[in-house]
């Protein structure tokens, strides 16, 4: 009967130890969570506070009666060991997640900041390549420009200065002023070209045989009934025509030297044409236009 009531006691104990135990922890795990705000504000001037914001956790104040490892520890006393691991996980999750998010904030605006420069950058390129290609085109027009006032200068300088292009002689019978066919071809053939030209002169020159003023008058004769055929026939305007009577006068030196006689029978005209740089300066300003429009870019 002892026995049993020894066994009885023995079973007790070893039953009553753990909850005993489990109410020690409980009792010093209030104490050490009542202690905290005493030991934080004495902690708070010399630990570091974490990237949560909050201290890092420390290993317990005391083991409690079983140490470290409670081999009858309940389901709640494990989750209120845990829980301040589980919160601090949570917050470290958070921060992850907020800084990954601002990470892709500050990329995303990089890549649209770089897209913007490069087309920027893209845009002054193609300003400058048409900056470059109007400058061109400047150079060009100033270059034609200078080219064409040097041309119009050394007009102007030679604007007197005839030369002679072509000669043509009208022969006609003693004592007759009338044109003979040969003399109206020979006219048609140097007027004719004259309608589109510009720069030229038409000197006409009548010689006739006899002597004084009756010389003269015929010698006026003739040539009047060219400057008329001319006139009419091929519209040449009559400022552009210098007649003169010569009479019975001598034979120019160079046809002298030709082998033409001084003085001869019957009568003739000389009619030369002459003509000075207008006509140059007319080609070169309708060909400068024509150029520059063939170099003028398509808009």
């Amino acid at each position: 009967m002892k026995n049993r009531v020894f066994v009885a006691l023995l079973l007790a104990v070893v039953i009553a130890l753990p909850a005993v135990a489990q109410t020690n922890s409980a009792t010093q795990d209030q104490t050490t969570t009542t202690s905290q705000p005493a030991q934080s504000t004495d902690q708070s001037t010399t630990s570091t506070v974490g990237a949560s914001g909050k201290q890092p956790l420390g290993p317990p104040a005391r083991e409690g009666f079983w140490g470290r490892v409670n081999p009858f520890a309940r389901k709640k006393y494990v989750q209120r060991q845990t829980a301040p691991i589980r919160d601090r996980i949570n917050e470290l999750d958070e921060l992850t997640a907020s800084n990954s998010k601002m990470i892709k904030d500050v990329d995303s605006r990089a890549q649209e900041g770089i897209k913007m420069a490069s087309s920027k950058a893209a845009e002054a390129d193609q300003h400058a390549i048409d900056a470059g290609n109007k400058a061109q085109m400047a150079q060009q027009t100033a270059t034609q420009a200078n080219t064409r006032l040097g041309t119009v200068e050394q007009v102007v300088g030679n604007i007197d200065q005839y030369k002679a292009a072509t000669q043509t002689e009208i022969r006609f019978r003693p004592g007759q002023s009338v044109l003979s066919q040969n003399a109206k071809s020979a006219l048609d053939d140097m007027a004719t070209p004259l309608k589109s030209q510009r720069g030229y002169i038409i000197e006409v020159q009548g010689f006739s045989s006899g002597k004084g003023q009756a010389a003269i008058a015929t010698s006026q004769k003739m040539a009047d009934s060219v400057v008329r055929y001319l006139v009419l026939n091929h519209d040449i305007p009559v400022y552009r025509i210098y007649v003169v009577g010569m009479g019975n006068a001598p034979v120019p030196t160079a046809d002298a030297e030709q082998g033409k006689s001084k003085r001869m029978s019957g009568g003739r005209v000389e009619v030369s044409l002459l003509k000075n740089d207008l006509e140059q300066l007319a080609s070169t300003s309708t060909t400068a236009p024509a150029t520059q429009d063939q170099q003028a870019p398509p808009k």
